[in-house]
């Protein structure tokens, strides 16, 4: 058997609130309560398990790869709601996005300074 990610726990100072941007800028279903977490199902098996953190949050990066009707709409959902955008993980090039690999992608932040990204084409594809 091959090992595959099934979940990841992301330190969220709102939980619930957390839960719900990533959700909702995603375009995921909301996400339900299990034991500490907030699980958000991504489309491939995984999970994000949002779990309030007691002290500060570690910011983390989280990369999803998204079809290219996705990308447009989640990248509609960042603007309408006016969020920071960027085409680089170090926000050198803000109000835009990259074409890396032949794919588009573009970096965002959540309440908690995780650095959000999402990709039309996996890298070194």
């Amino acid at each position: 058997m091959t090992a595959q990610l099934n979940h990841t726990i992301l330190e969220a100072t709102d939980r619930d609130g957390t839960a719900a941007f990533l959700a909702d800028l995603l375009g995921l279903e909301p996400a339900p309560v299990y034991g500490p977490f907030r699980v958000v199902e991504l489309g491939n098996g995984v999970s994000l398990d949002v779990l309030q953190a007691d002290g500060p949050v570690h910011a983390q990066h989280y990369a999803f790869l998204v079809t290219e009707e996705e990308f447009d709409q989640i990248w509609g959902r960042i603007k309408e709601r006016g969020l920071p955008f960027w085409a680089d993980p170090h926000h050198g090039a803000a109000g835009e996005i990259n074409t890396n690999d032949g794919g588009r992608g573009l970096y965002w932040s959540d309440p908690n300074g995780h650095n959000l990204e999402i990709i039309t084409r996996p890298y070194g594809g």
